[in-house]
Order: C-alpha cells, then structure tokens, then sequence
C-alpha cells in the first residue's frame, strides 16, 4: 500500500511541476524514394532506360502546441500547382493537418524523368510522383517526436557566379524577336565585359536533434542552380542516352550524414538542399579555365563542398531550443500577365509567317517566343494567375517561399529587409511558373526576361517581396 502512495505522489509531483509535453517542439523527418521503375522514362534529352542515382521525396515536420510546418521536397525540376495542392490535401486527409501549414518545393535537377500523359513511362511516373510526395508527408508527422533545433550558415563563394552577362560592343545576338538585349545568359566567354547581377555565397541550415541530442534533420539552402555533367550510356547502335539524377541536391543528401557522424552516419537521419534564389546562378566558369571533369565529378564537387559548408554552419550553432515558436502564414496573390506591345505583336506575326528553318537562324528560341507573344496578345487571354506565397517561422528562423525560378537580387533583398536576423527564400515552392526577374533586370532583357520564359509583369517581383515581408512582420509580433 505504501509503494502505491509513494508511486501515486511521484506521479502527481512530475504532472504538477514538469512542463507539459505539448508546449516542447516534435519533429518528424522522412525519405521516400521516387525512382522511376517503368521504362522507358522521358528526360530532357530523350527516352532513356538508365538511371545514374536514386531520386527520392524528403520531408520534416515540425510541431510544437499549435504549431505545425512541413516542408517537402521532391528530386524534380518543378512541382506544378495542381500536383502540390493534391499532395497537400491527400495528406491533410491523413493527418489532420491543414494544407496551407504544408511547403512543397522542388530541387530543380535537370535530368530529372517527366511525367504526364502520353507514354507508360510518363504515366507511371507522374502516379509515382503523386503517391511518393504524400507519402513523405504523412510519414513525417506520423514519426514526430521530441526534438530541438538550432540554426547557423556558412559561405561557399566559390561555386556561384551569376550566369548574366553585360557584352562588348557589337556582339549581342539577337534575342528571339531579332532584337538586341541587353544582357546574354551564359554568354560566349571572349566577349564579356562584366555580369549583370550578384551572387548569394550564404549557405543557410536548421539543424534538428533528438532530445537526446542525435542527429535527425538538417534543412540547407543555397543560391545555386543544378550543375550537370550527369554520365550518358553508350548503346550498341552508337547513341548516346541520358541517365535520371537527383544531381548535386541528392548528392548533398548523400554525403551529409558522414558530415553530421563521421564513419558512422546517424540511422534515420534526413538532410535535404532546399533551392535558393538562384534563377540567375550556376557554377560555370566564365573567366579563366577550370580543369577538365569526367562525368558527376563535378556533381560531387560540388556537392560536399556545399556539405562542409553546411557542416561549418553546424559547428557555428551554440543553442538548440526545445520550445521555438512554429508557424506558417500564406497568401495567395494574382500576379498580372504580361501584355505584349504593339511593336511586340507585329514582330512575332512576321516571324511566325517565316519558315522554321529562317526563325532558327535569329534564335533557337523564336518560334516559342513569337507564339507565346500572340497568345498573351489575345483579348480573351487572362488577366491575372493567383500564385501561393509562404512565411514560415521556426524559433528565430524565418522562412519565405515563392513558386518560381528567383533570380538572386530578389532574396537578397528579402534578407536585408526581413525583420529576422536569419532569413532563407527556397524557390520552385507550391507550384512552377518560370522566372522571377526584378524590374531592374527585366529593362536588360535576357532569356530569364523573355515571355516564354517570364509570364508576368516586371513589377510582379516587387508586389510578392511586399506581401511576404508583411507576413514576417506579422510573424515576428507572436510571442
């Protein structure tokens, strides 16, 4: 009887002076693979039956009382709005979450199978993918447990340089309308002058333990776009055929749980690079030469260059909090369409009366260009597409999402004026609909400017970084 009382009085000691659980921070981390597994597949340089290395859907979800925040991200080169929003609502039916708490997000990997209609390959992909991102989702909030989270990045100024570049006098060629930008993405290297923009070295990470301070997530992001190199198959009829790739994002992944454990990688852990603002950024080396690659070497270069950066930014993390504010504010926001000018349409009607082989010769881009010129010119074409828009707060760290290619002047001004001292945009969030120039860069022209590759009106990136900087003011207040 007397160890009954002394049980029952320990009890109700603990119940009345321990911190109730619900008020300490769960997370719950997930990989699932998406590898395609009906050939042939469709890349972007063809049909192929070969892929290089896995591909897979990662997702961490956060918990802490009423706090909830997932983000997903998938080995993808984009995510549409119509697949992000199933995914979010099937796993909401699952778990009870709310669909506007979930981030979806792409790694952008170039060689990266398509899915949609047409062939079985492409069809059972595009069902893989479905099911895949769900099931990341769900099996991340079904694993929450206790948890802490710190925060911390480093700088790897050495792989990104921006792709725009200013030319010498009299070498601009001509852009699709057989006008003269004036700036050349990824320009012939003897005529440049100076690039057009800046780069973002920042490497940003959360870093998530257990409560018994084991390694369970590690969220990265970085201004830098897919790297390539990825190997081919030589077939016995000679051709050479693409192979599928996570590229250096899934690498990244890879690596960084030898990062984090050394020779003995934590079971379970989840590591996942998060695209930056880096519409405009690639690794390639316009002034001076670098040495010749075999095919992945610079993948991988790349790669644990970004995971030692990311190991520095951990080493830098002092404090981990157990009870960090979680939240997640979203807009949705009609972007204006472009309107061609007159000018615009009278040349893209002549071009489309020439012969292909005549349009090849201005740019290998015209006919593209000069179509998508006369549909946006039609009065019967929309006026505005509502885009979604996240911020997101973990602790001190905020979070900002848009549904696009962003070129890097854009997060750097969200860093600079967010009321957070860290602040980290993942782009291809929630949907995909190409470039995201600032008016600035939009007066230079470029392919990133072009209407089949920018939809919206110059001003489009302005109106987006006054809504989310309005959302992290708003984050900032809860306490």
């Amino acid at each position: 009887m007397n160890k009954l009382f002394s049980a029952l009085f320990f009890f109700l000691l603990c119940t009345l002076s321990c911190p109730a659980q619900t008020d300490l921070l769960r997370v719950g981390a997930a990989c699932v693979d998406v590898t395609p597994t009906v050939f042939p597949i469709q890349l972007r340089s063809g049909k192929s039956n070969y892929v290089h290395d896995p591909l897979h859907v990662r997702a961490v979800a956060f918990e802490r009382g009423e706090g909830r925040a997932v983000i997903c991200l998938i080995d993808a080169i984009g995510i549409g709005r119509d697949m992000s929003d199933l995914a979010k609502a099937r796993a909401a039916e699952k778990t009870g979450w709310k669909t506007e708490e979930m981030l979806i997000c792409a790694t952008h990997t170039h060689s990266a199978p398509k899915g949609g209609e047409g062939t079985p390959g492409r069809e059972a992909y595009e069902k893989l993918k479905h099911d895949k991102l769900e099931e990341a989702i769900v099996k991340a909030i079904q694993s929450l447990q206790p948890a802490r989270v710190g925060f911390g990045s480093d700088e790897e100024p050495s792989e990104v340089r921006n792709r725009r570049w200013f030319l010498k006098e009299g070498t601009m060629p001509p852009n699709p309308l057989g006008e003269e930008d004036q700036v050349k993405t990824n320009a012939n290297r003897n005529h440049l002058v100076k690039p057009a923009g800046p780069v973002d070295p920042e490497l940003c990470v959360i870093d998530v333990r257990t409560n018994r301070n084991k390694p369970l997530a590690l969220i990265a992001n970085y201004a830098l776009h897919y790297v390539g190199g990825i190997p081919k198959v030589k077939e016995e009829n000679g051709r050479l055929v693409g192979m599928a790739s996570a590229d250096y994002f899934g690498e990244f992944s890879r690596v960084m749980p030898y990062r984090i454990g050394g020779s003995n990688p934590p079971e379970g852990f989840v590591a996942l690079m998060t695209n930056g603002a880096s519409g405009d950024i690639n690794n390639l080396v316009f002034t001076g030469t670098r040495a010749p690659r075999s095919p992945f070497e610079q993948v991988r270069i790349v790669a644990s260059k970004a995971a030692d950066t990311a190991w520095r930014a951990v080493k830098k993390i002092g404090d981990y909090d157990d009870k960090p504010i979680i939240a997640v504010l979203q807009r949705e926001v009609d972007l204006p369409y472009r309107k061609p000018a007159k000018r615009e349409i009278i040349l893209a009607k002549g071009l489309l009366m020439k012969s292909r082989k005549e349009r090849e010769a201005i740019n290998s881009r015209t006919t593209s260009v000069a179509s998508r010129v006369i549909q946006y010119s039609e009065p019967d074409y929309p006026e505005t597409e509502p885009v979604i828009i996240q911020a997101v707060r973990i602790g001190e760290q905020a979070i900002v999402s848009m549904p696009f290619e962003v070129l890097v002047e854009i997060g750097l001004e969200i860093k600079q004026k967010s009321p957070f001292e860290r602040t980290l945009l993942i782009a291809l969030a929630n949907g995909g609909y190409g470039y995201l120039p600032p008016p600035n860069q939009h007066k230079l022209g470029g392919y990133e400017t072009w209407l089949g590759t920018s939809r919206f009106q110059p001003q489009s990136s302005d109106l987006l970084i006054k809504h989310l900087l309005q959302m992290l003011e708003d984050l900032k207040k809860l306490k």
